[in-house]
C-alpha cells in the first residue's frame, strides 16, 4: 500500500496552500482535489479582495494559480475524492473513490463548506449573475444598486449593514416574523435607513433576461392574508448558513452542531492526533479564501511538527 507524510483533502486555498508549505518542508504531501477541485471560489466571477492582484482576479484563475505553485514545489496533486478514513491507527489508512488506498501519518482535512441555497432553479441560472452567497466577496459589484439579503440571523443582519454600505436599498427577506439575530444587530438592521426588513415573505423565484432583474416573493404564505409581489434588485445573497463537507470523518472527528469541525486552536490540530482541519471546513465565522489559505499555512506547518516530534 502506498504511503506518505501528509495527505491533503481538497483543493481550495486552504489545501493548496497546505500543500506549498508541506512539499516545500519535503513532506512529499499527496493531494485529493476532491469531487469539486476548486471549491466555493469557483463560483466566485471575480475576486478583488485577494492580496496580490491589484486588478482583481477570476476564481477560476486564482485556484489555478494556487494550483500551479503547488506542483511548482512537486506536491502529488490526484483526482478523486476520499470515501473512507480509517483513523482508528496511525499511520491512517484512506480509501478512494477507485478502490485505492494510501497509507498516511498525517491528514490534513480542507474540504471546504457549501454554501445554503433555498433550492430555487433561478439561484443556479443567475449564479454569479447577480445571485451570491458571500456580500464581502461579491457586494462591491452592487454600489449604488438595489439587492436583497435572504435570511434572519446575525449573518444575514451582518450583511445586510456591509451591503448597506455600499448599496442604494437592501431589501432584507426574513420568512419568519421576527429576526433571529442578536438584540444588537437586530437593533442595527432595523434602525439603518437603507435596510427594508421584509417579514412573513418567502422568495419563489428571480427573474430577468441576461442578469438578475428582480425576485418574486410571497407575503403571509399559505393565509388568508397571502400576498404575491416582486421587488426590482440587481443583487440577491443568501446568508442563510454554510454546510461544511465533514461527513465522511462523523462520529471521528469532534465538530460543533453545525458540522464545522472543532480544532485545538491557536493549533489546527483535531481531537485526533495527527489529524488537522484547514480552511472553511473548521470554520464557521469568516469563509473567505485569504483566512482559508492562511489555515492552510498553520495546518501545513502543525503536520511538520507533529511529524518531527513523533519521529
Amino acid at each position: 500500500m502506498e504511503q506518505t507524510k501528509c495527505l491533503i483533502i481538497g483543493s481550495g486555498p486552504a489545501g493548496f496552500t497546505a500543500a506549498i508549505y508541506a512539499s516545500r518542508a519535503n513532506l512529499h504531501p499527496i493531494v485529493i482535489e476532491g469531487p469539486a477541485p476548486g471549491g466555493q471560489l469557483l463560483q466566485t466571477t471575480e475576486v478583488e479582495n485577494f492580496p496580490g492582484y491589484p486588478q482583481g482576479v477570476t476564481g477560476n484563475q486564482l485556484i489555478e494559480d494556487c494550483r500551479n505553485q503547488a506542483l511548482r514545489f512537486e506536491a502529488d496533486i490526484r483526482p478523486g475524492y476520499v470515501t473512507k478514513v480509517d483513523t482508528s491507527n496511525r499511520p491512517f489508512v484512506v480509501t478512494l473513490d477507485n478502490g485505492s488506498s494510501i497509507k498516511a501519518e498525517t491528514i490534513i482535512v480542507a474540504t471546504g463548506a457549501t454554501a445554503r441555497y433555498l433550492g430555487l432553479p433561478d439561484e443556479t441560472k443567475y449564479q454569479g449573475l447577480g445571485v451570491s452567497a458571500c456580500a464581502t466577496c461579491d457586494g462591491f459589484f452592487y454600489r449604488n444598486r438595489n439587492v436583497a439579503v435572504v435570511g434572519g440571523g446575525d449573518t444575514a443582519c451582518e450583511e445586510a449593514l456591509y451591503l448597506a454600505g455600499l448599496a442604494k436599498k437592501v431589501f432584507l427577506i426574513v420568512r419568519k416574523p421576527f429576526l433571529r439575530a442578536s438584540k444588537i444587530m437586530q437593533q442595527r438592521a432595523l434602525n439603518h435607513p437603507k435596510i427594508e426588513v421584509l417579514f412573513n415573505t418567502n422568495t419563489e423565484g428571480l427573474f430577468g433576461d441576461e442578469y438578475l432583474e428582480g425576485a418574486h416573493l410571497v407575503e403571509h404564505r399559505g393565509t388568508p392574508d397571502e400576498r404575491h409581489f416582486d421587488i426590482a434588485i440587481d443583487g440577491f445573497f443568501l446568508a442563510i448558513g454554510h454546510k461544511p463537507c465533514s461527513d465522511f470523518f462523523e462520529g471521528a472527528l469532534l465538530t460543533d452542531e453545525a458540522g464545522f469541525i472543532k480544532t485545538n486552536a491557536p493549533s489546527t490540530a483535531t481531537n485526533i492526533p495527527g489529524i488537522f482541519a484547514a480552511g472553511d471546513v473548521a470554520d464557521p465565522a469568516y469563509q473567505q479564501a485569504i483566512v482559508a489559505a492562511a489555515s492552510g499555512c498553520r495546518a501545513a506547518i502543525d503536520a511538520e511538527h507533529f511529524i518531527l516530534q513523533n519521529a
